[in-house]
């Protein structure tokens, strides 16, 4: 179902013919003359596809000036070096990281019985973030699929298929199947698309009055479980709908966000369920973490128990102010580009959009991007999905170069700065830049089977 097909128009501009050259007779030669001369001037600039267009702002200048194929074929060549370089280093870079996950787990853990306390709160929230957002997010990309010789870490089983391996490898309040259809493929391959299911400008549009000052620190505290299960988890069940060729509800936009609030309004009727929903994917975590995990400690001490529980609950909401912080604002700004159509992996207008809608925080050194959970490379990761975190540290400079050197803005600013941007765009201060159309490269553009099947003119 998100297999390609595939629309390529090669635009082509006619060559001016201008009249009366052979025709003997000096006033057929100036007449000749008069009209080439007026035709020059005024000619219209020409996309890459060829087709007119107007003149550009200032701030997007830049993209008439730019030899698109010259920067797709070097950052595309910098990613196949990267990932021929990685070796075991990167597997053993893993390992590390893994462990001061656990670490984290094991303070948090081990003191979480000494009554509310912050150590505890940040030791939790830094094993649940690292779990995801390093881990589960790397390993679900295959980024150690060509160095772990065990298959542990491999995206064809990394906490998939059972409640058990979800325990054992990445447990969470998103569905790992889910999250893998929501984020590793239409996140990715549709970047600041309507299509997006991330999209955060088109996702605040519904907050109205009010609701869009308020929302945005609202979500803060419970995204994961408020919207990324359910969004998630919508994706994957609108995904098997349309691969057993069963149509979607008459009302029901498969694009617009799900929410618990909208699953109460009704708005996921006949697509998913709050009971299918709290089974398969909140309940199995929301009763390990909160009531499984501290049990021991019931038969201690019940105050140890309600500290246990405590300390969980509140690490909870720190991770979601954690992941909302460093996950959000990497695709929200002013400065970033939203686009029209879709286009084609790995062409070099997908390699300049993966620049141009996302933006990177301060990079380098295992703490620093530890405690960004990695997300701080998001450029380096929306070009090449598959790499390792030691790939993204190594890569980094070498693509901010290649930016520079085509002219093609580079984003790159403090997680502070960047989360000011985002919430002006979800408070509807700012607005994203729109990337013009006609202006995009005819060959890399791309119309995948869904969208297809929602517009069939297009076929």
């Amino acid at each position: 179902s998100l297999t390609p097909a595939v629309i390529e128009v090669a635009g082509s501009a006619a060559s001016p013919s201008w009249p009366g050259l052979a025709t003997p007779g000096l006033a057929a030669v100036a007449a000749g003359l008069a009209l080439q001369r007026r035709g020059r001037r005024r000619a219209p600039c020409k996309a890459r596809g060829g087709e007119a267009v107007g003149t550009l702002p200032a701030a997007d200048s830049w993209i008439a000036n730019m030899d698109l194929a010259a920067f797709g074929k070097e950052v595309h060549e910098l990613g196949m070096r990267l990932k021929r370089e990685q070796t075991e280093a990167d597997q053993k870079h893993l390992y590390k990281m893994i462990t001061w996950s656990r670490i984290c787990a094991f303070v948090g853990l081990s003191t979480m019985w000494m009554g509310v306390n912050p150590l505890s709160i940040f030791a939790l929230n830094l094993w649940t973030h690292s779990a995801w957002t390093m881990m589960g997010h790397h390993v679900g990309h295959g980024g150690y699929n060509r160095t772990d010789s065990t298959g542990r870490y491999s995206s064809r089983g990394f906490a998939l298929g059972s409640v058990w391996r979800r325990l054992q490898d990445w447990f969470d309040w998103m569905l790992p199947e889910a999250w893998c259809i929501e984020h590793n493929q239409l996140h990715h391959y549709r970047l600041g698309e309507n299509d997006d299911p991330d999209l955060l400008e088109r996702n605040a549009e519904s907050w109205k009055g009010n609701d869009r000052y308020t929302m945005p620190f609202v979500s803060m505290l419970l995204w994961k479980w408020a919207y990324y299960a359910p969004n998630t988890y919508k994706e994957l069940k609108v995904l098997e709908m349309r691969n057993k060729k069963v149509p979607l509800p008459k009302n029901f936009d498969p694009q617009e966000p799900l929410t618990l609030g909208d699953m109460a309004a009704g708005k996921a009727r006949g697509v998913l369920s709050f009971w299918e929903l709290f089974t398969k994917v909140l309940g199995p975590y929301f009763l390990f973490r909160f009531f499984a995990l501290p049990l021991p400690l019931l038969a201690v001490n019940p105050a140890f128990y309600f500290s246990a529980v405590c300390n969980l609950f509140l690490a909870d909401v720190v991770s979601n102010i954690h992941g909302y912080i460093v996950v959000v604002p990497n695709h929200a700004g002013d400065d970033l580009y939203r686009f029209e159509r879709s286009c084609k992996p790995k062409s070099p207008t997908f390699y300049l959009r993966a620049v141009t809608s996302s933006a990177n925080f301060a990079t380098g050194g295992d703490v620093n991007d530890f405690m960004h959970g990695w997300l701080n490379y998001q450029i380096e990761h929306h070009c090449w999905p598959d790499l390792s975190m030691l790939s993204y540290q190594k890569g980094q400079p070498e693509l901010k170069k290649i930016c520079e050197k085509h002219g093609v803005p580079y984003v790159q600013e403090s997680v502070w700065v960047r989360l000011k941007k985002t919430l002006d765009i979800a408070m509807g201060r700012t607005f994203m830049r729109k990337y013009p159309d006609a202006y995009e490269r005819e060959a890399d553009m791309h119309v995948w089977k869904d969208q297809m099947d929602r517009q069939p003119a297009l076929a």
